[in-house]
């Protein structure tokens, strides 16, 4: 690896990824952002702000993490992106959840340009980025993976080989999917629950204790949905919405039915629409509680 690694988007996610890789690989740190202030934050653990240009000319290692799918093809398939300055040797790794036939893509545009691509996007929350006990997907060749992975585990507790390119993306994206189906279940048996009188809490923790126990559960559950307590500046709804799309996406180009996320779609579509699309993507407990909501 070279000494220098870019890091492109330092947002919710990106700040603390970028923190620990600064702090903890030895390696010189550049990032670049829109927004300054995390930038002047990450400046006290040695990470110099740079642009986007900055970083294609001095960095082999280049790093993304952005909101979506469109951010990450702008970034790199747009006029002068990174594909059109791609060198030699270099190794990209997007940390974003993006949709899988675009990690594909910019695979083969990578390695048109004798250049690695490796799709890794994180799971967990953003006290695991701050942590450093991020789950990251990977999808890629295994000798970038085996190139990259200690460099991912300044971020991450978990990191795993999936795949070929997108493969990565294609279980984040399907975890994700599971996780807001739970979502929804553990949303409409609170709100049964409190309809018949029955304490939301106790529910909660008497299915910690049996066969409905989940991370899902103990966190979103218990410490968004129990309390209603939905932040903004964590996993919002219309982040979650655009996780969602790439999973029913990947269902309708196969012609898989996907019944439930098209639930979870509906309902989180609906609490937007009341007003809670910045907020954390639980709030879609919401959409259940509203009258107009309910199926």
């Amino acid at each position: 690896m070279a000494d220098r690694i870019g890091f492109i988007g330092v947002g919710t996610m990106g700040e603390p990824m970028c923190r620990n890789l600064a702090r903890k690989s030895g390696l010189e740190v550049l990032a670049a952002d829109r927004d300054d202030a995390p930038l002047r934050r990450l400046a006290a653990d040695g990470v110099k702000a740079a642009s986007i240009d900055e970083i294609a000319a001095s960095c082999r290692t280049i790093l993304l993490s952005l909101p979506g799918g469109k951010e990450v093809e702008q970034v790199c398939l747009g006029e002068g992106g990174l594909v059109s300055k791609a060198k030699l040797g270099w190794t990209v790794i997007d940390l974003s959840t993006a949709p899988v036939s675009l990690a594909r893509r910019l695979y083969a545009e990578f390695e048109g340009m004798a250049s690695a691509f490796a799709d890794a996007p994180v799971a967990r929350t953003r006290q695991a980025a701050i942590d450093g006990t991020l789950s990251i997907m990977v999808g890629g060749t295994p000798a970038c993976f085996e190139r990259i992975e200690p460099l991912l585990r300044h971020m991450a507790s978990e990191v795993t080989y999936c795949g070929e390119a997108g493969s990565g993306q294609a279980v984040k994206i399907l975890n994700n999917m599971i996780l807001f189906q739970t979502g929804v279940a553990l949303a409409e048996a609170l709100s049964i629950a409190r309809a018949h009188g029955v304490d939301g809490k106790v529910l909660f923790e008497t299915l910690t204790k049996g066969s409905a126990d989940s991370f899902a559960l103990r966190n979103h559950g218990m410490k968004a949905m129990l309390p209603g307590v939905f932040p903004e500046r964590a996993f919002s709804t219309e982040y979650a919405l655009k996780d969602l799309s790439y999973a029913i996406e990947m269902a309708e180009e196969r012609g898989v039915p996907a019944l439930g996320a098209d639930v979870a779609r509906e309902l989180m579509e609906r609490a937007a629409e009341l007003g809670h699309g910045k907020e954390y993507w639980p709030v879609l407990l919401r959409a259940i509680e509203d009258g107009t909501g309910k199926g």
